[in-house]
């Protein structure tokens, strides 16, 4: 049998980060050299973006948003039911199911992955953000524009998002909603 077209696993071979992103979590880069392998393209936001850009601080799941063409999407989809992921509640979030519980099969299509909303996503003991695109939210071309490409480790490199769409996407995971400024005028 050809493995060749077979989406990778996640490899959890310890790695060495490149000097001054020591403190970005294995687990973190782990999920992104198996993006990598994947052959996904993405942009990285969230926590590990906040690492990557000097946060040493900064903890929680990879938060990516994906290039929104077919064979991205396809591929994307592709790695994470060959990792077997399933949505993370917030009972699971917040350490109240058991090790028994078990949410359902993910059942994904690459539509699913360009709707508004986030999936909050465990690929076995690793955890995976896929942003959505709320109306308001910067496209992926204007996310890939602003960012920088950082090589965390050997062969490990990703799309960092600029502090500023690093933080309209905090504002969007803590409200809901994309951050809008309103003018008013009091008369």
């Amino acid at each position: 049998m050809l493995l060749r077209n077979r989406a990778p696993s996640i490899d959890s071979a310890p790695v060495t980060a490149t000097k001054g992103y020591e403190h970005v979590s294995a687990s973190s880069l782990a999920v992104i050299r198996w993006l990598n392998c994947a052959g996904a393209d993405f942009v990285v936001v969230g926590a590990v973006a906040r690492a990557a850009r000097g946060d040493s601080k900064a903890q929680g799941p990879v938060a990516i948003v994906p290039a929104p063409y077919g064979r991205n999407l396809d591929r994307l989809v592709e790695a994470l039911h060959a990792v077997h992921a399933r949505e993370r509640s917030q009972a699971q979030a917040l350490g109240i199911l058991n090790q028994h519980t078990q949410a359902g099969a993910l059942k994904i299509s690459p539509q699913d992955l360009i709707r508004p909303e986030r999936w909050s996503l465990n690929c076995g003991v690793y955890e995976l953000d896929v942003e959505g695109r709320p109306d308001g939210s910067p496209s992926y071309q204007e996310l890939l524009y602003e960012s920088v490409r950082i090589e965390l480790a050997e062969g490990v490199s990703a799309e960092v998002a600029s502090p500023e769409d690093i933080e309209h996407y905090d504002h969007v995971r803590r409200t809901g909603t994309a951050p809008a400024i309103v003018v008013t005028r009091v008369a």
